[in-house]
């Protein structure tokens, strides 16, 4: 008699743990895949919808300039921003903030040209201006989206 039967007994628990871990490790290795993969699919497409989702017309934000208000009109189509300017500056905002109206135009021309509000460029001379007038401008635009 020289048969070789080998008997293997497995316990119930240690199948139990090895089909957990092997489910964790499929599961893990599908998040880092989706996270990880290179694709500009999802970033154009976010891009394109940001924008299109304007609704065309007037829009405006205040900024309050001591005890004078200034307001910031932003004109936009369906799919691009077409103007961004102060409204009313009168000459008493002028005088007593000379860097409004300049830096409100360099601003202007940028955010028209790339159509965003990002990445901007303006002189530290300028930067707490810069900065009160595109925190406006980002309002009126988020007033256009809805």
């Amino acid at each position: 008699m020289s048969s070789k039967t080998k008997i293997v007994v497995l316990r119930m628990k240690e199948i139990i743990y090895t089909a957990i871990f092997a489910g964790l490790a499929i599961l893990l290795i599908a998040l880092c895949f989706i996270m990880f993969r290179h694709g500009n699919d999802n970033g154009s497409e976010k891009e394109e919808t940001r924008q299109t989702a304007y609704v065309p017309g007037i829009y405006s934000a205040s900024l309050s300039l001591g005890s004078e208000q200034v307001n910031v009109e932003v004109t936009v189509d369906a799919d691009q921003i077409r103007a961004v300017a102060l409204v009313p500056l009168s000459e008493a905002v002028a005088t007593m903030y000379p860097l409004m109206q300049p830096t409100m135009e360099g601003l202007a021309e940028q955010i028209v040209n790339t159509q965003s509000t990002e990445n901007l460029t303006y002189p530290d001379s300028s930067r707490y201006t810069s900065m009160a007038l595109l925190k406006a401008v980002d309002t009126a635009l988020e007033k256009a989206r809805q």
